[in-house]
């Protein structure tokens, strides 16, 4: 069971309880209502009320997790875990794989492998998906194990704390680095693609080239704002699409997805003090393309 263990010191005597859980822990009003109302808020061993005066030296204990349930298959899906504690967990997706069931893939997904792990481990969370990939994107995905969690890094992601970076192959000579700042926008209400518009949401991608060749060239690009497809479509938008993106670009007889991996996340864990930085290994179909890059054309 997942807690969260604090020391009041002498600068917080005298706040009440559910102001800083409010304030000093960032806890939406409903989580604190439930928390209060399940007697899951814990000073020196004992459960206490939402008025309770807080005083130096108290050890709040906060139980976090408790018994929920999902529909969503549990499946024996082996998965890479690049991080992990007692509040959230970080996989490695592969390609092709979606992260939730959908009409069109009811099982097979991350979640259900998640699930799965859950289990057998013990542990019995619901998946809470903090990101999300396409399904021919690889690399690292978020899932928090409580409400709590989820919601701190929801927090942190709206407020750009957690720092996201991914890899990508393009075509052509692309060099140089900066910043793509173009709103992104779907063009009719039923169109699976996006597109750089007036009207749509702003979208910020920071870049840097890596590696320029002739034909293709690798890029680490790091998100500031989070909008569907933003990093294939700013990248088409320039004129460099991701070598295999047959939705802004074309196919590729190099790679049979879109060679864009999220490599590296930084972001404090929730409950902690301290960054930790998580980094995926580059899959092997993109890392062919990066030891290639001067050597094969992009065709």
């Amino acid at each position: 069971m997942a807690n969260i263990t604090k020391e009041i010191t002498k600068e917080k005597e005298g706040i009440k309880l559910t102001n800083y859980l409010k304030y000093e822990l960032k806890m939406s009003t409903r989580l604190v209502r439930r928390l209060f109302r399940e007697g899951r808020v814990i000073i020196n061993g004992e459960s206490k009320r939402a008025s309770y005066e807080l005083s130096d030296g108290d050890l709040l204990d906060i139980i976090i997790d408790v018994k929920e349930t999902q529909d969503v298959e549990p499946q024996d899906i082996d998965i890479d875990i690049a991080y992990e504690d007692g509040n959230i967990l970080v996989v490695n997706k592969p390609p092709f794989m979606v992260v939730h069931p959908t009409k069109s893939h009811r099982d097979g997904t991350l979640s259900n492998a998640v699930t799965y792990y859950s289990k057998k481990t013990n542990q019995d969370f619901i998946v809470r998906l903090v990101n999300r990939l396409d399904r021919d994107t690889s690399g690292l995905v978020i899932i928090a194990k409580n409400q709590f969690a989820h919601q701190d890094m929801a927090q942190k992601m709206e407020r750009n704390e957690i720092k996201k970076y991914y890899i990508a192959v393009v075509k052509g000579n692309f060099s140089g680095s900066g910043v793509i700042d173009k709103p992104i926008g779907r063009p009719t209400l039923d169109s699976i693609k996006r597109e750089v518009m007036d009207n749509g949401q702003r979208a910020v991608t920071y870049y840097e080239s890596l590696n320029s060749g002739v034909n293709m060239s690798s890029v680490i690009l790091r998100l500031e704002t989070g909008k569907t497809h933003q990093i294939r479509v700013h990248l088409s938008y320039l004129g460099y699409p991701i070598i295999g993106d047959t939705l802004y670009g074309q196919e590729s007889e190099l790679i049979n997805r879109q060679a864009l991996h999220a490599l590296k996340l930084e972001f404090v864990p929730p409950g902690k003090d301290k960054i930790v930085q998580v980094i995926s290994s580059v899959p092997d179909d993109i890392q062919l393309l990066l030891n290639n890059i001067n050597a094969v054309p992009a065709s």
